[in-house]
């Protein structure tokens, strides 16, 4: 009997070990690429602060002012909107239904471009918005002209949104990393002739950044409708404009949940250009994110292959394989939080202690990527608000200036509201009804999916009782 008990309990060892490296090597198959893809696409803005950097410390400001206030506020809302076909493709392919992808690409990308039409104006009026926000006055007139030169990339950011999730979402990631990184190169070799040798300064920066999107946007596009989808992508469609609302409703719920997340760290740069001498302090806060920000970049690949993971699974009606996924994640993102950490304090004689906060960063965007797979947007939304501006930004505000400590009080509150937000969610993973949530899932597919698809797919309803009962 001892020798039975002893050999299940290997066989058990051996068959979890075996689960967890298959597991493994699905979430790196989607979190390598997507990795890499986002690290690439960051390093374009880098690249031009980098640049632009050189010309003096107020065109820096005005630069990073731009791209961590205007743009972050706008990508925020821009990310959100997009990412409803993160929950709705992943949870497609799941249940088998790829017919359904190039719709919702569709869809996506109409809800994206409008909203880019509706959020012009906060690049057009930048300068009196920077102004309201106790900027300086020439940081904000600079910033003004050079969030103008920009438009063109917010429109960029509409369609590669949602070309992400749709390749995400079927493991597919690969080309659009490639592509980022060549994209990457053209930047770089053009900023240095535009910039360095021809002297043309912010705007010449801007129309190399605007160019370098596009290039990026046109490449994924050639991509997505040359064949390589045959049934993800059948042409475009005229059900791309009908049954909108309940992906809309879907879309304003992830916006609002990124925007929570994304206008934190622009609140962060506001309450940083309050200080005396916010051009050094806007300038050291920039660095401290970019920084910090390539650490997300890791954080962020893993928020994509969980989601698509856990969508999948759910669509497909597995949720005990959902949360085994869910478990894998956490262990993997825990690690390099855990690495990302001990190298920054072997380094920190060349790198600030403020960089220490990667396992936090790991463990909050994997439970975003949580919540996106499973579609609890509008709960997560609400935790962000209490975490980030019930408790971040107060706690920061006042020991930057009720304790004089500055940008490092003002960090120290950032910390404190996503450690917060952190132990929230993973709370609430841990307690989630994984077979109620495949349930879910199941429900909407059928209902924001659409009725003009429903009645073209032979869908088999008896299918999610049977798979059910094996758990």
């Amino acid at each position: 009997m001892a020798k039975d008990g002893m050999f299940n309990l290997i066989e058990r060892k051996n068959l979890l070990v075996d689960k967890s490296w298959n597991e493994s090597k699905k979430m790196w198959h989607i979190a390598g690429p997507a990795i890499l893809a986002g690290v690439c696409q960051f390093s374009i803005g880098l690249v031009t602060v980098a640049f632009v950097g050189h010309l003096g410390d107020t065109e820096l400001a005005a630069v990073s002012a731009v791209q961590n206030v205007i743009e972050g506020f706008v990508s925020g809302f821009m990310l959100g909107m997009g990412s409803a076909l993160e929950t709705l493709c992943g949870q497609a392919v799941g249940a088998g239904q790829f017919n359904m992808l190039g719709v919702y690409l569709q869809r996506s990308c109409i809800i994206t471009v409008v909203t880019a039409l509706i959020l012009v104006p906060f690049y057009v009026f930048a300068s009196p918005i920077l102004k309201s926000l106790h900027q300086g006055k020439e940081i904000s007139e600079l910033s003004g002209k050079f969030a103008r030169w920009v438009i063109p990339q917010l429109f960029a950011y509409a369609i590669n949104f949602p070309i992400q999730k749709f390749l995400q979402s079927q493991g597919k990631g690969w080309v659009m990393t490639i592509i980022s990184m060549i994209v990457l190169a053209f930047h770089a070799l053009m900023n240095w002739v535009v910039v360095v040798k021809l002297g043309y300064g912010m705007l010449g920066a801007a129309i190399v950044g605007d160019i370098s999107w596009w290039l990026l946007i046109l490449a994924q596009i050639i991509y997505v409708v040359s064949g390589y989808f045959p049934d993800a992508w059948t042409g475009f469609s005229s059900l791309a404009f009908k049954n909108l609302y309940g992906f809309v409703k879907l879309s304003l719920a992830s916006a609002v949940m990124l925007c929570l997340e994304m206008w934190y760290f622009t609140a962060i740069i506001i309450l940083v250009g309050c200080l005396k001498n916010p051009e050094i302090a806007v300038d050291a806060m920039s660095i401290c994110m970019n920084l910090e920000l390539w650490a997300v970049m890791v954080a962020l690949g893993f928020n994509a292959a969980v989601s698509v993971r856990v969508s999948n699974e759910l669509g497909a009606g597995n949720p005990k394989a959902a949360k085994f996924s869910v478990g894998v994640a956490v262990c993997t993102a825990a690690l390099f939080g855990i690495v990302f950490m001990i190298a920054v304090l072997a380094t920190k004689d060349n790198f600030p202690k403020l960089f220490t906060t990667e396992p936090i960063v790991c463990t909050r965007h994997l439970s975003l990527g949580v919540a996106v797979g499973a579609g609890w947007q509008s709960m997560v939304a609400f935790i962000n608000v209490v975490c980030y501006y019930v408790f971040g930004l107060p706690i920061g505000a006042i020991l930057g200036y009720k304790f004089n400590l500055g940008v490092q009080g003002i960090w120290t509150g950032m910390i404190v509201g996503c450690l917060l937000q952190t132990v929230v969610l993973f709370i609430v993973m841990i307690k989630a009804n994984w077979q109620k949530e495949a349930l879910q899932a199941e429900e909407r597919i059928r209902t924001w999916g659409g009725n003009a698809e429903s009645d073209r797919i032979d869908y088999n309803s008896s299918m999610r009782p049977i798979v059910l009962q094996n758990y």
